[in-house]
């Protein structure tokens, strides 16, 4: 526990995206089996302790000290697991820690009502640095500044493999990952996800930049405005997954039993458009979907009212072939034969946008009015399926009003009745390719354009993701995207990222996108009128 502890310091203290890899990368290198997949776990969001909550902790520590103090102190450190760690009364005795998997051992064994016993007990065996590691660890909330593309990063890293290959397999192994370290470090043949239903890596579009591309080359069709899913069946079961890999099959139970073919399938999750802001039985806005999103159970109403479908982009797998490696022209003919073996009320199919030269292909995205449509997708015919955003291949092609996707990065306090409420928001846009070490640069500041209930979210979030201070503002871990309007964008000298935005809002707020897929500096640029 003590080695852990000592690489959550240092990824705390650690701004650099280069040596938080090479912390990482050395401590999987160093550390022994199942130490070290507990780690990368815990690191990865992939632990789930339930008897554990911020409750418990509060509970525990508020009976041992002053409750005001506690209170306090809460406030003011902005992390339940810090401030736990700092008042915990010192042990009698001189520590006695226990080893990580010792410690994942008795949190998993841990109930509702033996944790207020046994969890004192477990920190009372650790000095401070310890008991923050312990508790981060049993509450899924790290908050180091690492997300859980990076620690795959770093894991690639410290075993010279491919992250491809990584993200491939790592949805079919759980924690502590031991096929997956016999893979890697031991030569071991890799792991087996044949027969299972597990997510593989997204393709990804660069933002188009408006060069005029040849329709000979490229295919064009709608972006629609919902959220990316992968449905996945094999072996006898079906998963719906998020970009992100999260597996969301509760969230939308009627999808699961709609895909009885094996194949993996690429697509946008819409809801039928039987309300305000979409045609009946197309796609409704995002706003409708939004009322799916995030739940744990599914009421009959909410079924019934917001139904769930999905516009099929493209196919990965089909009866056991891998068919990535194929051109997208052929790929798209696949599916477009398998849609007929799908029932209609719960799959269609992206249509492609015809158009006689790249003018008119221009006349008609500016001409799209549909709520559910954010702009086209340009494809190459030639391209194979491959992980990531790669050059040249596909582009999204935004239409206006000007949208861009940024992460958030810093807070303050409104004021008024926002005043107990961090409600003004900097965010930025990465100067380049996040993966590969790009800077995150401030481009605007906004303090609306969410309800009250997004409001509260917010905060919270701000509140449980705070890495800094200064003074009354709070700088936060790069993990949350709001999608921003704006009338206009302009240089700047008084701005690092060398812009200035007029009447910045949240267009809205993208809880389901990772920050490394927010836009980058120069599609902001690119949006500059002379």
């Amino acid at each position: 526990m003590e080695e852990l502890a000592a690489l959550i310091d240092a990824l705390v203290y650690t701004r650099g995206r280069n040596e938080k890899l090479r912390l990482i990368a050395e401590y999987l290198r160093r550390t022994p089996d199942p130490d070290r997949g507990w780690a990368l776990a815990a690191l990865t969001g992939g632990l789930d302790f339930p008897a554990v909550k911020s409750g418990t902790i509060r509970s525990m520590v508020m009976e041992r000290i002053d409750p005001v103090l506690w209170t306090l102190s809460r406030d003011f450190v902005g992390d339940t697991a810090e401030t736990a760690s700092l008042l915990w009364p010192a042990p009698p005795t001189a520590p006695d820690p226990p080893g990580v998997t010792e410690a994942v051992d008795a949190l998993a064994a841990m109930t509702r009502s033996s944790v207020q016993a046994e969890l004192p007990a477990l920190l009372d065996r650790l000095d401070p640095s310890g008991r923050y590691a312990l508790l981060k660890l049993a509450t899924g909330a790290m908050r180091v500044g690492v997300s859980a593309r990076l620690a795959k990063t770093a894991f690639a890293q410290a075993f010279g493999v491919s992250l491809e290959d990584v993200e491939e397999y790592w949805h079919s192994i759980s924690p502590p990952y031991l096929e997956l370290f016999a893979w890697a470090a031991e030569e071991a043949p890799p792991p087996d996800t044949a027969n299972m239903p597990t997510f593989r890596p997204f393709m990804l579009a660069h933002p188009f930049d408006d060069a005029v591309v040849d329709l000979a080359d490229y295919v064009a069709e709608w972006k629609w405005d919902g959220i990316r899913v992968q449905m996945v069946h094999a072996g006898g079961e079906t998963r719906v997954y998020s970009r992100s890999g999260d597996d969301i099959s509760a969230t939308f139970p009627e999808l699961v039993p709609a895909l009885g073919v094996p194949a993996v399938l690429d697509g946008e999750l819409l809801v039928r458009g039987n309300h305000q802001g979409g045609e009946a039985g197309g796609a409704a806005s995002f706003n409708a979907l939004q009322q799916r999103l995030g739940r744990k159970t599914v009421s009959k109403p909410m079924l019934r009212d917001y139904p769930a479908f999905v516009r099929l982009y493209d196919i990965l797998t089909l009866d056991g072939e891998d068919l990535r490696a194929l051109p997208w022209s052929e790929r798209r003919a696949r599916l477009e034969a398998l849609v007929g073996r799908l029932p209609a009320s719960h799959f269609d199919l992206s249509a492609v946008v015809e158009a006689a030269d790249f003018a008119r292909l221009a006349e008609i995205r500016a001409g799209a009015r549909d709520d559910a449509i954010e702009g086209l997708m340009l494809k190459r015919r030639d391209s194979p399926y491959l992980a990531g955003r790669r050059a040249g291949l596909w582009y999204k092609w935004k239409r206006d009003p000007l949208l861009v996707d940024c992460v958030l990065m810093y807070a303050q306090r409104g004021s008024g009745k926002r005043s107990s409420f961090y409600s003004d928001y900097t965010f930025g846009c990465w100067d380049g390719d996040p993966d590969h070490g790009a800077e995150l640069l401030p481009v605007g500041k906004a303090y609306s354009g969410f309800t009250d209930e997004e409001l509260r979210k917010i905060d919270h979030h701000v509140r449980s993701h705070t890495v800094n201070r200064f003074g009354p503002v709070r700088e936060t871990d790069r993990s949350l995207v709001f999608e921003i309007a704006f009338d206009s964008v302009h240089p700047s000298k008084r701005h690092k990222s060398g812009l200035a935005m007029r009447f910045p809002r949240i267009h809205r707020i993208r809880w389901d996108k990772p920050a490394h897929e927010a836009d980058r500096i120069a599609a902001l640029k690119a949006l500059i009128r002379d």
